[in-house]
């Protein structure tokens, strides 16, 4: 969830400087006769932007191992990696884009995708995507982050969505079945009130309401609703609605009526994270790398937690990256992108899938953490994979695929931190003051939104 908050942290500071920096929707390199393309098969040398830091050994090194097996199987491509952490770097960012500075393959958050593209700030590849067989596999919801019109401008790397983290040890020690997580919201008040009344410490649904982090959960809460956070157009709220006044008052039941949510509120990421840890909460929303974080930083066992999808969801709030290319790539350099990003991130057994490998460096496999490809049949050999080399408990998060199956991705808001500032209001009033009138929080918070989104456009 950290690289998760540092987007969202990020997405309004690459805006700033969209105005100035052209308004053509992408270079589109053939068109640059200074740089047409080379004869076949000759050297060619790109750049390629997130390689694991030297902090991070393993992942490092199964990069570099990548490298090695890719430019034998294509001698004339040599790739150079530019490891860097964090990959972004929000006071260099927006000047190395503006400046043409960005590597070959420029790694990128969803959530600047757009600004990127309005911007002129990355090469439309669609002429080359005919050399990209997985292209025809990946989610259409996944892939149309990186589209404008017909255009494609990038590839993803990784994507997640929201589900329901739980603790199946509480749901045993409060007689419920882990194997039949919530489906429904009704579901979740049902089982919270059972595993609140273990005894004092116990929380039984756990929310955040402070560092924006509320306005995020709220997000994801009213999409899985079937609501949404601003109009299609993107010009107005969109909040102050049935679904969302269900989120605020389902979450003011849990808290005043049902003693469910705990008396400690205006939690913020990390809290969630050590309530989990602690073996105390028993649901939250979240992804499965929460799952990650929780046992690699908050000391819990992956044994003891579960990932369901979003109760009674159709939608469900994602995010993720992936790269793109320098308006100043030369059409070579991009087809020779296009190769690298296929074995490394799009193909079960290679590169990011080799699960065989991650297994043998003592990584964790088995989370449902990448789900680019759906139900076709790389998905499904990617979860074959998934499950041969698991080191985890798989059927813990069996309820996560089954519901995602069916599941579309939808990104954040636009404005989505100042957005998320406003909305962190209304989820932390409900969840501190019983007598907190949600139809007015609602109302609001819709006028402060409503100015934010006039200011932008």
């Amino acid at each position: 969830m950290k690289p998760r908050n540092l987007a969202i942290l990020l997405s309004a500071g690459i805006a700033l400087a969209a105005a100035g920096c052209g308004s053509d929707a992408g270079t589109t390199p053939d068109a640059k006769s200074s740089q047409g393309s080379a004869a076949a098969n000759a050297p060619v040398t790109i750049t390629v932007g997130c390689k694991p830091p030297k902090n991070n050994p393993k992942e490092a090194a199964q990069w570099d191992a990548d490298v090695a097996a890719f430019q034998k199987l294509h001698p004339n491509i040599t790739v150079e990696g530019k490891d860097a952490f964090p990959c972004i770097v929000p006071e260099t960012f927006q000047a190395k884009l503006a400046g043409g500075e960005m590597e070959d393959l420029f790694y990128v958050y969803y959530t600047d995708v757009q600004k990127i593209i309005a911007a002129g700030q990355a090469a439309d590849i669609t002429p080359y995507l005919d050399s990209v067989p997985a292209l025809k596999n990946i989610r259409p919801d996944v892939i149309s982050v990186f589209k404008s019109g017909e255009k494609i401008f990038g590839l993803p790397r990784v994507n997640y969505s929201t589900g329901l983290v739980y603790n199946r040890k509480l749901f045993t020690q409060a007689g419920l079945d882990p194997d039949q997580p919530p489906k429904t919201w009704t579901d979740v008040q049902a089982a919270a009130k059972k595993i609140a009344a273990l005894g004092p410490g116990y929380v039984g649904y756990g929310e955040y309401s402070a560092g924006n982090t509320g306005g995020w959960h709220f997000t994801s809460s009213i999409y899985g609703r079937g609501g949404d956070v601003v109009t299609p157009d993107g010009k107005k709220a969109a909040f102050n609605s049935p679904q969302g006044k269900a989120v605020l008052e389902n979450l003011k039941q849990m808290r005043w009526t049902d003693d469910s949510m705990g008396t400690k509120q205006l939690l913020r990421w990390e809290d969630l994270m050590r309530m989990m840890g602690s073996g105390k909460l028993g649901m939250m929303i979240g992804a499965p790398d929460v799952v990650k974080e929780v046992n690699n930083t908050f000391k819990g066992k992956f044994d003891d937690y579960g990932v369901a999808g979003m109760p009674e969801a159709t939608t469900s709030l994602s995010g993720g990256d992936g790269y793109m290319f320098n308006p100043k790539a030369t059409p070579d350099q991009i087809k020779a992108g296009l190769q690298w990003l296929e074995y490394k991130f799009l193909t079960p057994g290679q590169g990011q899938f080799n699960f065989e490998r991650a297994k043998a460096d003592g990584l964790p496999v088995g989370l449902p953490d990448i789900d680019l490809f759906g139900d076709t049949e790389p998905g499904k050999k990617i979860l074959e994979l998934r499950k041969q080399f698991a080191t985890i408990p798989v059927e813990h998060f069996q309820p996560y695929i089954d519901a995602n199956s069916a599941v579309q991705f939808k990104l954040e808001p636009p404005k989505a931190q100042e957005i998320y500032a406003v909305l962190d209001t209304a989820m932390s009033a409900v969840l501190t003051r019983q007598d907190a009138n949600v139809d007015q929080l609602l109302s609001d918070a819709e006028k402060k939104v409503n100015n934010i989104l006039a200011k932008s456009s």
